[in-house]
């Protein structure tokens, strides 16, 4: 059953990889121009976008594991 759980997780995560791999018109775009600062930019918005869901889960994380660990002593 473990197994089976395994080669499930490994085909949904090869499948989502395939698809995630592309980019917007316009991030392609601005890209393409030329423009550095432009490009910097997109990528500085990118990592801004992409820092807070990490976060999210960090924190999430984190507060189970204090609850977690106050709940065994």
């Amino acid at each position: 059953m473990y197994k089976n759980k395994i080669v499930l997780f490994t085909v949904i995560f090869l499948l989502t990889v395939f698809n995630g791999y592309s980019q917007c018109a316009m991030c392609k775009a601005v890209v393409e121009n030329g423009d550095i600062s432009m490009a910097e930019g997109v990528n500085n918005g990118i990592t801004y976008l992409m820092i807070f869901p990490y976060l999210l889960i960090g924190v999430l994380f984190y507060t189970l594991y204090r609850y977690k660990k106050k709940a065994k002593n």
